[in-house]
């Protein structure tokens, strides 16, 4: 595949006022979730679950990509329609996460390293007989006492980048996902100087393996201080961080950035991203800045559905006022009080 296709696909991926639905949670952790709200973790179970999400009518003006697991890009709905080709009569663009999880680095003590590229080259080859148009890998940077190491970081950094790099080879779009965690009692500053670090880290080594940064899309963390921290930031500081991080870090050429929610509440994540999106507009930045929310569009759903039948109608329309809601923010016109207009915002 050429530059130039890779980069429409890339473009289209953060479209104006449109984000990506991540919904690739592996089938340990969607168990978790389904537990959660008493729904046992059988196929059947996860297929219902996967088909209220991805059948949402009219999930196509807010959620332009989703990424899906290997299991559900496999998968059919109870009609026998395969989910890739529901994406893609909802008119959104099919993806799958790649990564076989973070394991623990060998040498450094409390931090993980993702794997999954052995085999990766053949297995892209299988996606995109699937319809996959785009892939994901996730790594995990902790901060701790002592942590990160650069050790970590560096190891996390070469791997996003041989994997965008066999992506972008196959014809894929990659979204490079270095996570940096929310967890812990840091302050916004110390997590800004982390996440400066590890994305100035990853595209350093995503230009030494020649991956061109026009057909890629960035989903990074927010810069927020730690869910333990005694004096947590408020949304402009968090915006304001964020933003000077991306300036510090991110090349002009990678065409939109799609932010994770990492554990933020769901009316907390869309704050974030609205106001980041207000500042934008003031000082002309090169990205679209946009949303790629697991939990924070799906809470809600699970919340609604519980595994009830009778109320998948009702927990599409709550994902659909969820989308509807980060896709305004993603324009910078989302306001607090949309909150507050569930049943009217999803119909």
């Amino acid at each position: 595949m050429t530059l130039n296709a890779l980069r429409q696909t890339a473009e289209a991926m953060v479209e104006p006022g449109q984000g990506i639905l991540a919904m690739d949670e592996s089938t340990p952790t969607i168990g978790k979730r389904l537990k959660a709200v008493g729904v046992e973790n059988t196929e059947d179970n996860r297929i219902a679950y996967r088909t209220i999400l991805l059948d949402t009518p009219g999930l196509g003006e807010s959620i332009s990509s989703a990424i899906l697991y290997d299991e559900t890009i496999r998968q059919s709905t109870a009609e026998g329609e395969p989910f890739p080709e529901l994406v893609k009569r909802q008119g959104i663009i099919p993806g799958i996460k790649v990564d076989t999880g973070a394991k623990a680095l060998a040498l450094n003590a409390g931090e993980k390293v993702t794997e999954g590229l052995d085999g990766l080259r053949e297995r892209l080859e299988e996606y995109v007989g699937f319809g996959a148009q785009f892939c994901k890998w996730r790594a995990v940077i902790t901060i701790a006492e002592e942590t990160p190491s650069r050790a970590c970081i560096e190891a996390n950094a070469h791997a996003l980048a041989r994997y965008a790099a066999l992506c972008q080879e196959a014809g894929l779009v990659p979204i490079v996902e270095p996570e940096v965690l929310i967890n812990g009692a840091h302050t916004i500053e110390t997590s800004y100087a982390v996440t400066v670090e590890t994305q100035r880290q990853v595209f350093e080594q995503l230009y030494r393996q020649g991956v061109q940064l026009e057909g890629m899309i960035l989903k990074p963390s927010m810069v927020i201080s730690g869910t333990e921290c005694p004096q947590r930031s408020g949304v402009e500081q968090v915006a304001e961080a964020t933003l000077r991080c991306l300036q510090q870090t991110v090349p002009a050429a990678v065409p939109g950035v799609a932010f994770l929610s990492g554990g933020q509440d769901d009316v907390q994540a869309t704050q974030h991203l609205n106001a980041m999106n207000q500042m934008a507009a003031q000082r002309s930045l090169p990205w679209r800045l946009t949303f790629s929310y697991a939990r924070a569009l799906q809470n809600q759903v699970l919340e609604t559905w519980r595994g009830d039948a009778s109320k998948a109608e009702q927990a599409s329309e709550a994902l659909l006022h969820r989308a509807k809601l980060n896709a305004l923010a993603s324009l910078g016109k989302y306001a607090p009080e949309m909150e507050h207009a569930a049943q009217r915002g999803a119909r």
